[in-house]
């Protein structure tokens, strides 16, 4: 099946600082591809200068969610909600305001696109200068231990899904965490192809003080209280 247009949705909660670096890569990412892209900016109870960081040609909504799944739903919602018209050649793309996508994100996500209907990527930790050694040698240990063909990460950061699939299912859940993993269980009982893809990574941050409770900040987190029993 052929793509003819993309919206990459990027939820964000007070991410004045990431967030330019963030959407500098998926400008770039556009440009590796011949099809017209739509990136979408939802920002989230934002008290800080967030607005005032997104260039130009970047769709801006502001909302008061405090949820993440809503703002993610609200960002894919803007090329409607119905399900019985959604095209097969739409791709809905997502990606986290503290990270940053790969210039082949789009293309590598496109190409999986031709046999798959979900796309999940994996994440690299930008740096663990906040952490002790011993939180980064666990979780490298147990985030690649995995079936090869087969990692099973699923990441709001770096997830691609056909438009038709997504709104087949509802959507992303109004969920204050776990809203992705919780899409991707939902389209593999609906018989939804899944591309495990090893090879499309996103660099994200390993802060601990994350915009959701839990999420990926909490894995962190609970990895430091691990370590921490362990030395005991």
């Amino acid at each position: 099946m052929t793509i003819d247009q993309v919206l990459v949705v990027v939820p964000a909660h007070n991410e004045a600082v990431d967030l330019p670096h963030c959407i500098d890569a998926l400008l770039e990412a556009t440009r590796r591809i011949d099809v017209p892209v739509r990136i979408v900016t939802v920002l989230d109870s934002c008290s800080d200068r967030s607005s005032e960081v997104i260039p130009s040609g970047i769709d801006v909504i502001r909302a008061q969610h405090h949820n993440v799944g809503k703002s993610r739903a609200t960002g894919f919602s803007t090329f409607g909600t119905d399900s019985r018209t959604a095209s097969a050649s739409t791709w809905f793309a997502t990606t986290d305001a503290d990270s940053v996508v790969g210039p082949t994100w789009l293309a590598r996500q496109l190409e999986y696109a031709q046999s798959a209907d979900v796309v999940a990527g994996t994440v690299r930790i930008a740096d663990w200068d906040d952490q002790p050694s011993s939180v980064q040698q666990l979780y490298e240990q147990r985030y690649h231990a995995h079936p090869i063909g087969r990692h099973g990460h699923i990441h709001g950061a770096n997830l691609g899904i056909r438009a038709d699939k997504y709104w087949s299912v509802g959507g992303f859940s109004h969920l204050e965490e776990g809203e992705d993993v919780d899409l991707v269980r939902r389209l593999s009982e609906d018989g939804a192809r899944i591309a495990w893809a090893q090879d499309i990574a996103v660099t994200t941050s390993a802060r601990t003080d994350g915009r959701t409770p839990g999420g990926f900040a909490g894995h962190i987190r609970e990895l430091g209280t691990e370590t921490v029993d362990v030395a005991r």
